[in-house]
């Protein structure tokens, strides 16, 4: 088993800050990609290097809510095939028979677009990225 790089830190630091001083560091610790502030200050206290990133607030939204049509889209594909497959074990009717042809038209051309949206989605997200 691996140990873990923080194993060995035992000790504590109490630093009390203006709220205009603790505005100021979490503003670059947000701007930095440190995932916590703690190693946000350990970076800059030791001097390492601490990389930064200029985040477009808009763009962040943009991509939440593209994941978030992501997961649905992903859900109505699943419970729509789900459904068809269903009708599938109804085969013997004659107007299933029918009803199954064209949902399974209907299936392939919203899997279709689902695929074209995942592939936009996923282009913008690395371009983001990326920058």
């Amino acid at each position: 088993m691996m140990k873990r790089e923080n194993s060995n830190r035992t000790r504590i630091v109490g630093v009390r800050f203006t709220s205009e001083e603790y505005a100021k560091i979490e503003k670059k610790w947000k701007a930095s990609t440190c995932r916590k502030l703690s190693d946000y200050i350990r970076r800059h206290l030791f001097d390492k290097s601490i990389n930064t990133t200029y985040r477009n607030q808009s763009l962040d939204d943009l991509t939440y809510e593209m994941m978030q049509l992501f997961k649905h889209l992903n859900g109505i594909g699943n419970n729509y095939n789900q459904a068809v497959k269903k009708l599938h074990t109804l085969n013997q009717i004659p107007e299933f028979k029918v009803w199954i042809i064209s949902a399974e038209l209907d299936k392939k051309m919203l899997f279709d677009k689902i695929d074209e949206i995942k592939l936009y989605i996923q282009k913008i997200s690395e371009r983001w990225l990326r920058s």
